[in-house]
């Protein structure tokens, strides 16, 4: 994984201090345009790497990589799923039957919904998640995703319910079928790290809100920052201005100095902000000797 990774909340109005500035961020990219400039902008600054979720939108995003391979050559996807609006909506709008075809796989229609109905008439829990993968994943096709990621809407609902062993049918059919690596997104990285080592996910990628002050982080500092020193797990931050609450460069020196940090990830709407992040990253991200 790089060490920087752009994030999506941005670009739907998700802002966990302000929602005032959420309203603004979502008037501001209605237009797929801003969203694809912002992109480029990441790019520029040398973030190859997009963490996003499967809203409907990041399905225009993907059109628009897929046609410019050589301007995109290093642009690599980062899905998190699942994007539950998305499902509802679309059965609003276009019908039960209309969001089958919508969302499920290409392998073929009947083969895709035989999948699903014997799935839940047997009650199947396999069957139901490799199906909602499959169709989560339809629009990527073609593009790079060594990262696919489970939403922490889902992660931290199935270990409220106790109904862990879903993770790793998950962990295992990304993997046979997408040749790609598990992501675990939760509020509780000390938790779910039992969970996970308990069903035999070895090393694994967990992202959470990791900051200076503790923001949105479930079990507080000093838990985190025990399990990244004594467990072996790739930990991702997210949330390191704490939403603005911090300091940008005091929060990128305090994170950059974790015990086995493997990347941030952060959102920004102009090329200046992405652009300093980027340099501050660079400045205080600790030298790997050669």
């Amino acid at each position: 994984m790089d060490k920087l990774l752009f994030g999506d909340n941005q670009f739907f109005g998700v802002n966990h201090m302000s929602e005032e500035k959420a309203r603004v961020q979502a008037m501001r990219f209605q237009n797929i345009e801003a969203v694809i400039d912002t992109l480029g902008n990441a790019y520029d600054a040398g973030v190859r790497t997009f963490m996003c979720t499967t809203h409907d939108r990041i399905g225009l995003v993907c059109d628009h990589i897929r046609k410019q391979p050589d301007r995109y050559k290093d642009f690599i996807f980062f899905p998190g799923m699942p994007y539950a609006h998305k499902y509802a909506n679309a059965v609003t709008e276009e019908g039960l039957l209309g969001s089958l075809k919508k969302f499920l796989p290409d392998e073929g229609l009947m083969n895709a919904m035989f999948r699903g109905a014997t799935s839940f008439a047997r009650k199947d829990i396999e069957g139901v998640i490799t199906l909602l993968v499959d169709a989560e994943m339809k629009m990527f096709q073609g593009l790079k995703t060594p990262v696919i990621f489970l939403q922490n809407v889902v992660v931290d609902f199935v270990m409220g319910l106790g109904a862990v062993e879903s993770f790793k049918i998950f962990a295992d059919h990304v993997k046979k079928r997408y040749n790609a690596e598990p992501g675990f997104i939760t509020m509780n990285t000390p938790r779910l790290l039992d969970v996970l080592e308990k069903l035999g996910v070895e090393n694994p990628i967990i992202c959470s809100n990791i900051n200076k002050i503790g923001f949105r982080m479930c079990g507080g500092i000093d838990a985190y920052i025990d399990v990244m020193k004594s467990r072996k797990f790739r930990p991702i931050a997210m949330s390191v201005f704490a939403s603005g609450a911090l300091d940008p460069e005091e929060a990128i020196r305090w994170v950059c100095e974790l015990p086995n940090l493997h990347s941030i990830v952060f959102g920004a709407s102009s090329a200046g902000n992405i652009r300093r992040t980027a340099d501050l990253v660079e400045k205080y991200w600790p030298k790997v000797p050669a």
